[in-house]
C-alpha cells in the first residue's frame, strides 16, 4: 500500500498551503494534485522527488510511511513541527518592476525572477512585498516596503485596515479599504494623508489584494511636514467638515 497521495495532502496542510499554492510549487495542475491527494491517481516519481527535496524526507518514507501518524510518539511530533516550519519566502516588487508585475503577476516564471527575502516572525502564508512612493500614506514615508499577505476573497477584507490593492486601472496602491455595505461591487480606497481624496474602485477591476502585515523603512528616515503642507491639510479637513455639515443639514 502506498501512502504517497495521503502524505502529499498531509505535508501541504502542515505548511498551510492551498492546493493551488502547492500545485504551483510542484509545477503541476491543481486538478492533478487533487487526484493525487484523493488517491485517484498515483503521484509521478518526478513530482515525489521534488516533494522529497522540499520537505527533506526520503522517497521510501513518502511511499511506505504514514507521515501523519504521530500518535504517542514525541519524536514523530517533533519531526512534524520541523516539516511544518519553512522560512517564509517573500517576493519583492520594486517600483521599477510595477508595470511588469501588472502583466506578469499570475505568471510563475515572472514571479520566480523577482528578488526574495525572508522574515522569520511571519506566520505561514503567502506573502509579497511592494515598494511604495509618494506622500498619500504619510506618516508612512515614501520608499517604504509593505509586506502583505494574500487575500483570496474580497469579502474577507476588513474595513479601515491597510492593503496593497492591485487593479487594472489604478495599478499598485497602498491604501485603507472601506467596504460599502450597500454595494459589493465597489470598494473605497482612503489615504492616511487627508490631502488626498478617497476614491472608489470596481471589485471586478481588482486583480490582487494583499493585507499589510509589516512596514519596512530605512533607519533614521523621518518624514517632516513643512508649514505649507500642514496648512493644506488643515484647509482640506475644514472643507471636508463643511461638506459633511451641508449634507447633514
Amino acid at each position: 500500500m502506498s501512502f504517497a497521495g495521503k502524505n502529499l495532502k498531509y505535508l501541504r496542510k502542515l505548511r498551510g498551503w492551498t492546493q493551488e499554492d502547492f500545485a504551483t510549487k510542484l509545477r503541476i495542475k491543481r486538478s492533478l494534485l487533487g487526484a493525487y491527494e484523493e488517491e485517484r491517481a498515483e503521484p509521478r516519481l518526478e513530482v515525489l522527488e521534488v516533494v522529497s527535496e522540499m520537505f527533506k524526507v526520503s522517497l521510501d518514507e513518502l511511499f511506505l510511511k504514514d507521515l501523519g501518524d504521530t500518535k504517542g510518539s514525541y519524536i514523530a511530533k517533533r519531526r512534524a513541527q520541523k516539516l511544518a516550519s519553512e522560512p517564509t519566502v517573500i517576493q519583492f516588487v520594486p517600483v521599477k518592476a510595477a508595470a511588469g508585475y501588472l502583466a506578469g503577476y499570475a505568471d510563475p516564471e515572472f514571479i520566480d525572477e523577482l528578488n526574495t527575502f525572508t522574515l522569520p516572525m511571519l506566520a505561514p502564508g503567502q506573502y509579497r512585498a511592494f515598494e511604495i512612493l509618494g506622500d498619500s500614506m504619510l506618516p508612512t514615508p515614501s520608499g517604504s516596503i509593505i509586506v502583505g499577505e494574500k487575500i483570496d476573497n474580497l469579502e474577507s477584507l476588513k474595513t479601515s485596515n491597510t492593503y496593497i490593492v492591485v487593479s487594472r486601472q489604478q495599478g499598485i496602491v497602498y491604501k485603507r479599504v472601506m467596504k460599502n455595505p450597500r454595494s459589493k461591487t465597489k470598494l473605497t480606497l482612503v489615504s492616511d494623508n487627508p490631502v488626498f481624496q478617497p476614491y472608489q474602485v470596481d471589485a471586478g477591476d481588482i486583480m490582487e489584494v494583499w493585507q499589510a502585515q509589516m512596514v519596512i523603512t530605512r533607519a533614521n528616515q523621518q518624514q517632516r511636514w513643512d508649514v505649507d503642507q500642514l496648512a493644506s491639510v488643515v484647509s482640506n479637513l475644514q472643507e471636508q467638515v463643511s461638506s459633511l455639515k451641508k449634507k447633514m443639514n
